[in-house]
């Protein structure tokens, strides 16, 4: 069940859902796509289509649902990027267009999984897709562009990807609801970053390759951090700090409940508790994460 065929009313679920089950499914929903980007399997189809650059590849993978956007709508999109990171995109959709992009990505996902020996019953695909394709019919996507976008997409033939397809809807889906908040409390692009890698959540190596700010710019970040009291003056998260980042996340469990109305807790937990073998998979392979 797809954007082109909501229904009028989502499925009633056990009523409003608390935030310990929205943080519980939103974790389970993160473990479950992260592989994707970590993979060896999305580098080589990159490699296919002609971009070996594990930047611009990533940027084109993750915005192909799109469209074939500009990268300032990618920049815009993904808001923790420098523009410097993002406009080594450009170009890419002329090495091959996002349909196959997606494609690519989709192939690449249910490689990776079996690979693992990622593997869901007959019974529990069906399960968790009567689980989350509700949810995503019943979706409110006013603000939501990723998650609006990889919404749109056909769902791939195979079960196992659809629903992989489906858990990156929503994983975007509280992704955009992070970036009002983040909004929301003045945090921008840089400054977000800043405070993600001082709360240990991210390593400022990895941060700092990957979304490419400056010497000057992540300084000035930090400066405004300390400023705030959010960082002491050798740019260590404090207490302050560290609350107003859990607290960032309680606002953004709070825009999420609505999401899993439809199926409620006891159907958000199940959910999380049926797809939990895909990160579980990658895990006892040995595969990183995080």
């Amino acid at each position: 069940m797809h954007l082109d065929h909501l229904p009028d009313s989502a499925r009633p679920g056990d009523g409003p859902v608390d935030l310990p089950a929205v943080r519980d499914v939103s974790r389970a929903i993160s473990a479950a796509h992260l592989f994707i980007y970590l993979a060896p399997e999305s580098a080589q189809e990159a490699a296919e289509l002609g971009v070996t650059d594990r930047g611009p590849a990533y940027l084109a993978f993750r915005s192909a649902a799109m469209g074939a956007v500009p990268w300032q709508v990618t920049l815009a999109a993904f808001y923790n990027f420098s523009p410097r990171a993002v406009q080594a995109m450009a170009g890419v959709w002329d090495t091959a267009p996002p349909a196959r992009w997606q494609a690519a990505r989709f192939r690449a996902a249910g490689r990776a999984m079996r690979r693992v020996n990622a593997h869901l019953t007959d019974d529990h695909l069906a399960e968790a897709r009567s689980l989350v394709d509700p949810v995503i019919a019943g979706a409110d996507y006013a603000g939501k562009v990723l998650a609006a976008a990889n919404a749109s997409v056909p769902l791939p033939h195979d079960p196992l990807v659809a629903l992989w397809q489906q858990i990156t809807v929503v994983r975007e889906w509280r992704g955009d609801a992070h970036l009002i908040v983040l909004a929301d409390n003045g945090l921008g692009p840089c400054d977000c970053l800043v405070l993600h890698t001082a709360t240990g959540h991210l390593p400022t190596s990895l941060a700092r390759t990957t979304r490419q700010w400056d010497d000057e710019e992540w300084a000035a970040a930090t400066a405004r951090l300390v400023a705030r009291g959010w960082l002491d003056s050798n740019a260590v998260v404090t207490d302050t700090g560290r609350a107003a980042r859990e607290r960032i996340e309680v606002e953004t469990d709070q825009h999420c409940a609505a999401l899993w109305e439809p199926i409620g807790n006891a159907g958000a937990r199940r959910f999380a508790s049926l797809i939990a073998p895909i990160a579980n998979a990658f895990t006892a392979g040995g595969h990183r994460l995080t």
